[in-house]
């Protein structure tokens, strides 16, 4: 079986060949394009390099992919009709941005792109962003703006802290680039946002933590949340560069699979379930973050607070 190395000549060699068949119209718009797993037995390679094939000719703007419906060939999107420049409001960028991030992933926003959805120039989406550094931090205003948390905070540390993060966690499900977008570390400035920081101490103040421990639960706990969202993005990524559910993938896997555990070496990992479908992370949210305030309260009952 042919790897992908060598420059990725063998990804290379898949694409021209399948743009080749495009361009002569033996694949028309609409026309399924061949599999990941097809592609492995027609071209003789690995699976990575059939993904990263379908991935560069989906960069490309020639193929769309379906999570769990499979990749076909795009079909010549229709002219959006101009806007006037009346028609053209930083409210409407900002919204259409959203949803291709929302539909196709953050990595699918350009200027260039977002231009030609809303049927005007690039250069006339300066009038309203600065660039795309603005437009994201737009973007994330906007959806925290969409949902705010309630004016007058819960009774009790641990109904604030539920308020807060069942909030993020939905945000981020419904918009998932958001957590491609936030930052623990570098966090942007948006106040929306702070306002889940501010809540967060707050509650934590009340509980009795000592200085110290409050500032690491303010970090842990969107670390926690932000975690798990970020593992939603990557099987988002994940489908549509490969066209496979996470249970196709692991059937697909399941002979090498199979030979790992056959060797003894991994007994506890081989009594386990394999497959984890995307709608386990609600119940896992739920379990992880449960068990982490549970903690929190133990915690505070275990030492003096400042």
């Amino acid at each position: 079986m042919e790897e992908d190395d060598d420059g990725g000549r063998p990804a290379r060699r898949v694409v021209a060949e399948l743009r080749r068949r495009i361009a002569e119209g033996r694949l028309r718009p609409g026309d399924r394009v061949p599999s990941t797993r097809q592609i492995v037995r027609d071209f003789g390679v690995a699976m990575a390099t059939a993904s990263r094939a379908l991935a560069l000719l989906r960069a490309e703007g020639l193929i769309v992919t379906t999570p769990g419906s499979g990749s076909v060939v795009r079909a010549p999107e229709p002219r959006a009709p101009r806007l006037t420049p009346r028609e053209l409001t930083r409210t409407r960028v900002v919204a259409t941005a959203i949803a291709i991030a929302d539909q196709e992933g953050i990595e699918a926003v350009s200027m260039r792109g977002l231009a030609g959805r809303l049927g005007v120039t690039p250069m006339s989406l300066y009038h309203h962003v600065a660039g795309r550094d603005e437009l994201e931090l737009l973007m994330i205003r906007t959806v925290f703006r969409a949902e705010p948390l309630a004016g007058v905070a819960p009774e009790g540390w641990r109904e604030q802290l539920e308020e807060v993060y069942r909030l993020q966690w939905r945000l981020y499900r419904r918009h998932p680039w958001l957590a491609e977008l936030l930052s623990l570390t570098r966090p942007p400035l948006v106040p929306e946002a702070m306002d889940h920081s501010e809540r967060t101490l707050r509650a934590l103040a009340e509980l009795g933590l000592a200085r110290d421990e409050r500032r690491r639960a303010a970090l842990a706990l969107p670390a926690l949340v932000r975690g798990l969202a970020l593992t939603a993005v990557g099987e988002l990524r994940a489908m549509r560069e490969t066209s496979m559910r996470t249970t196709e993938w692991w059937a697909a896997m399941e002979g090498e699979v199979v030979q790992q555990f056959r060797s003894g070496r991994f007994p506890y990992l081989a009594a386990v379930e394999q497959t984890v479908a995307t709608d386990d992370l609600d119940e896992l949210f739920e379990h992880s973050f449960m068990r982490y305030l549970d903690g929190l309260t133990l915690l505070a009952g275990a030492q003096p607070c400042e």
